[in-house]
């Protein structure tokens, strides 16, 4: 790596960005031009990548990898009101999934559940199916079909202005993979040519069958020497005859690959998916002594060793840092 690469940064500068060019009270139409499952293999998931055209509206050219954008379904809720806009990762680049910023991608997964008691008066005998309203609306849609959108919306999960000053340790799980994909294409496959940051993306799942773009992330990998791709599955045992782990303790045990570049001051680290899954991250840095480079501790429990943090702790007196972008949900 030259003298240029392996300068000392710290807190990042974010890439400028457009946000709520469109609001909810007047979407545009956008056009799909293509679904395809995105999964691995078979599944009790059912996961797809849909691409959209937004040609001649406010949105064409103006995202930005790790923002998100807004869905509103068609059809009124239980009490006779229109649905209201759901916000959807943005799995593409900047430049989009052509190249022009004319065509934007999300990663719906279909909500299929039974129906439990959630307020007073509900039926405890009423254990219906139901499907989401909106992440089946994407997933149902075919090319040629119209969908109303907003946005864009985020501004804080964003890469820097400048990708090259920094290193890039991504976190996922389930469908916050979404954004890494299109962080991912846009340091790798830009085109005024990749970024040489190394960039380590650790993806989370229960199954190996759950793992969505796998081909393209192996992909990226074979081309690209600075990225490197981790599928963490939790519920299987490993290669190695270990048992299933958590992205968390991938990294704990991986200390010997990682430790280095969580010291190092070029380092952001960024964590989309579940909520919940900071918990494990924050008490790991702490555990470590790598805390105050990535979070901010309130001084109530400053003096109390990161390994008994507890999780309403955690919850309660750890942020993240301007060196660590967060996305739970």
């Amino acid at each position: 790596m030259n003298d240029a690469l392996s300068t000392a940064t710290d807190e990042p500068i974010l890439a400028d960005c457009s946000i709520h060019l469109v609001g909810p009270s007047e979407p545009v139409t956008g056009r799909v031009v293509g679904s395809a499952s995105c999964m691995k293999g078979k599944s009790a998931s059912f996961v797809r990548h849909v691409s959209i055209d937004v040609s001649g509206t406010p949105l064409e050219g103006r995202f930005r990898a790790g923002q998100s954008f807004g869905v509103v379904p068609p059809g009124v809720d239980e009490k006779g009101r229109p649905h209201k806009l759901r916000l959807y990762s943005l799995a593409s680049p900047s430049f989009g999934e052509d190249g022009a910023g004319r065509v934007i991608s999300t990663t719906p997964k279909r909500l299929i559940a039974e129906r439990s008691p959630q307020r007073t008066g509900d039926d405890p005998s009423d254990h219906r199916l139901f499907v989401g309203v909106c992440s089946n609306h994407l997933c149902d849609l075919r090319p040629g079909d119209e969908v109303r959108l907003t946005g864009p919306s985020g501004k804080r999960f964003l890469l820097p202005a400048d990708p090259s000053r920094h290193d890039y340790l991504f976190l996922s799980t389930g469908t916050g993979i979404a954004p890494f994909r299109g962080m991912a294409l846009e340091l790798l496959r830009h085109p005024s040519g990749p970024c040489r940051s190394r960039v380590e993306l650790l993806m989370g799942s229960p199954y190996a069958s759950d793992l969505l773009y796998d081909d393209l992330l192996r992909g990226l990998a074979r081309e690209h020497p600075n990225f490197a791709y981790h599928p963490v599955i939790s519920r299987e045992r490993r290669e190695d005859g270990g048992p299933g782990e958590y992205v968390h303790q991938f990294l704990e045990r991986r200390l010997d690959r990682f430790r280095e570049m969580l010291e190092s001051p070029r380092t952001l680290i960024y964590v989309c998916g579940l909520a919940g899954m900071q918990t494990g991250l924050f008490r790991l840095l702490g555990r470590i002594g790598l805390a105050d480079r990535y979070l901010r501790i309130a001084e109530e429990i400053a003096g109390v060793d990161p390994a008994q943090w507890t999780d309403e702790q955690i919850h309660r007196r750890v942020r993240h840092g301007p060196r660590c972008m967060m996305e739970v949900y």
